[in-house]
């Protein structure tokens, strides 16, 4: 009689692992070697996707946490087949195409309703800027100048360990125009140096500082390593925003440009600034995406 029961457990036991086995397979559950449970490379944002129900709440309480109008949209999937990217029409230098230099854009050939957040030079480093952006899980690209950074570069390495970009925007800032060829390549080429030093990676785009450029400058930058030169077609302030179309207007696609500044130059935070960017673009009925996952 008890091997009877004994085998009856038995056979119940294994009924409840197959029916856990099952569940497991329609939940999606992945055990330690399975795709599910692979990390995104050191400075890669891993894509969220949409939120679970929890996970939306907490980006409820973040929004209403920073005061924000609407809890920011979530970007879609990045595209599967990035898109091929040209100069802009009228940005080209001579040899722009024979050369194969980098670039220079404003926006990215996409029919998604997503803008790219960039941010500039590394002046101001506000705490709350990161744990904002942190909690409310906004993708943003930082273009570092080595003369701002410097003094913390900690900052910035606890800007990268949470996903963000880190790229070039050169040593000390300068009119690159203005500059020999052999000074704009130690502009470049310098900031790369630091940046593999000091974040583990010398970046393959760059930003050349104030949009301003010649052909000196991109065939420097190609010799530097760097494949991708963009520009902004919007500019946010802290107290407004900045146009380069006419029709005033964000567009699929658009790279959005800010600085990091605080009140000691404009009258308000980071986070009043991003308070506005994100008001608008929500508004206007867009998401911020990543702008690494389309180059």
């Amino acid at each position: 009689m008890r091997a009877v029961v004994q085998n009856d457990k038995n056979r119940a036991a294994r009924a409840l692992g197959a029916l856990l086995a099952v569940a497991a397979v329609v939940s999606g559950c992945a055990g330690p070697g399975d795709e599910a449970g692979v990390r995104p490379a050191a400075g890669q944002q891993a894509h969220r996707g949409a939120a679970a129900p929890d996970d939306h709440a907490a980006l409820v309480a973040a929004a209403r946490r920073w005061r924000l109008d609407e809890v920011p949209l979530r970007p879609p999937a990045p595209p599967k087949y990035r898109p091929r990217i040209t100069a802009r029409d009228g940005f080209e230098v001579d040899g722009q195409v024979e050369d194969d230099l980098p670039p220079v854009f404003t926006t990215i050939p996409t029919r998604k309703k997503v803008v790219f957040l960039t941010i500039d030079d590394g002046a101001e480093k506000d705490p709350d800027f990161l744990r904002m952006m942190s909690e409310l899980r906004i993708p943003y690209t930082a273009f570092l100048s080595n003369y701002l950074v410097k003094d913390d570069y900690g900052y910035f390495r606890r800007m990268q360990a949470e996903g963000h970009t880190l790229n070039n925007h050169t040593l000390t800032h300068p009119y690159m125009p203005g500059l020999t060829y052999d000074e704009q390549k130690h502009e470049i080429c310098g900031m790369q140096d630091i940046m593999k030093r000091q974040f583990g990676r010398a970046p393959t785009v760059f930003r050349p500082p104030y949009g301003n450029y010649d052909g000196d400058t991109l065939r420097a930058a190609k010799a530097c390593g760097i494949k991708y030169a963009p520009i902004w077609d919007e500019e946010v302030y802290v107290d407004h925003w900045e146009y380069r179309e006419w029709d005033r207007s964000l567009h699929p696609g658009d790279i959005v440009l800010t600085h990091f500044r605080g009140r000691n130059e404009w009258d308000g935070t980071m986070v009043d600034d991003m308070r506005r960017f994100l008001n608008k673009v929500t508004r206007d009925g867009y998401a911020v995406a990543r702008l690494e996952d389309y180059l």
